[in-house]
């Protein structure tokens, strides 16, 4: 079995930087036409000036002949300005901003305090047209970790999106039927990305055996009521859900830890485990729209011309992959995926 569609792009993606992102990069440009890529960097990337840096990065790390677009963003601060968010914008480099909650996730701890803080900046952002991209998580210790998504809408997000009907939102890797049920009563302007390990995944995985810290990762996978659900937002055709898989490379040693860090790897089969969960839904005609069409809409760029043919043919995934001076432990490591690019 074949089937060829229009190149997809990733409107959620982690590639670090240095020799780290030369190891991963290659993965993502074999598969996407652009990527929308995240800004927590050490330190993190606040500024235009930076993120042009940091674009320059990218281009100067892709493989020989590659057309692989990077797209950028900002890291927003308690004291980013409407004068950054002008010159992110007339940039023609940068198109998003986003939003982490301090200490939410990896890199997050010069993230917002205070979501009133940016008030001002989010004002200016809808008057542009710059889109917000929103961990969508409380950082309250006193909410359960897997109640942070849904005490985040009831407590932020709904108030949010009234507050600023212009404003441009993407909920960035949804995890729960909570997130489905607000971006589908929520307007146009808001719109959600949803990870192949969200759609393959429940909370089970993470104890399989004992605990496996390659499937810890923020939002953490949740019970199997909102995988499916994922799965049915992700697979029904509605243009309010696109791709984004937030690969989120991190060394081995760093997940196998007293203190492992949250992330997954899946660059390496970026969409390929995307035509699986569709492949299971009975949807693989609808992969095409969620995959390569609706992201590129909502953002109000062209849509990919080129195509690219994924074969019905299992490939076994190493046990690692090279990173830097380290290595990391793929998505499905030691086992198969049952799609592969042709």
């Amino acid at each position: 079995m074949q089937l060829t569609i229009t190149k997809p792009d990733d409107w959620h993606l982690h590639l670090r930087d240095g020799d780290a992102m030369k190891a991963v990069l290659p993965d993502t440009a074999r598969r996407f036409a652009r990527a929308i890529v995240m800004p927590n960097l050490r330190p993190p990337v606040t500024t235009t000036a930076a993120a042009g840096a940091y674009r320059d990065r990218v281009l100067a790390a892709l493989p020989a002949g590659s057309s692989f677009l990077p797209l950028m963003t900002l890291y927003l601060t308690d004291n980013t300005r409407p004068q950054e968010i002008r010159a992110a914008k007339s940039s023609g480099f940068v198109y998003a901003v986003k939003y982490y909650p301090a200490g939410a996730t990896t890199n997050s701890d010069a993230g917002v305090t205070d979501i009133r803080k940016c008030f001002d900046a989010f004002e200016f952002m809808a008057e542009v047209g710059m889109p917000l991209l929103i961990h969508g998580e409380t950082i309250d210790q006193d909410v359960d970790v897997f109640d942070r998504e849904k005490v985040f809408i009831e407590r932020t997000l709904i108030a949010l999106v009234q507050r600023f009907p212009r404003l441009k939102i993407v909920v960035v890797h949804i995890t729960t039927a909570n997130a489905v049920k607000f971006v589908l009563s929520a307007p146009d302007t808001v719109g959600a990305t949803i990870t192949a390990h969200h759609l393959l995944l429940n909370r089970n995985d993470i104890f399989f055996g004992g605990i496996r810290p390659h499937h810890y990762c923020l939002p953490v996978l949740k019970r199997e009521e909102h995988r499916l659900a994922l799965v049915q937002a992700a697979t029904s055709g509605n243009p309010k859900f696109f791709l984004g898989t937030d690969s989120a490379p991190h060394a081995r040693y760093t997940k196998e830890a007293g203190c492992g860090c949250a992330g997954i790897y899946t660059a390496h089969g970026g969409i390929e485990l995307y035509a699986e969960a569709f492949e299971a839904a009975g949807t693989l005609d609808k992969l095409e729209g969620f995959a390569a069409f609706f992201g590129a809409d909502f953002y109000r760029l062209p849509r990919n011309r080129e195509r690219i043919t994924l074969s019905k043919k299992a490939w076994l995934v190493p046990e690692e992959l090279r990173y830097g001076a380290d290595t990391l432990v793929p998505l499905r490591s030691g086992a198969s995926i049952d799609w592969r690019i042709a």
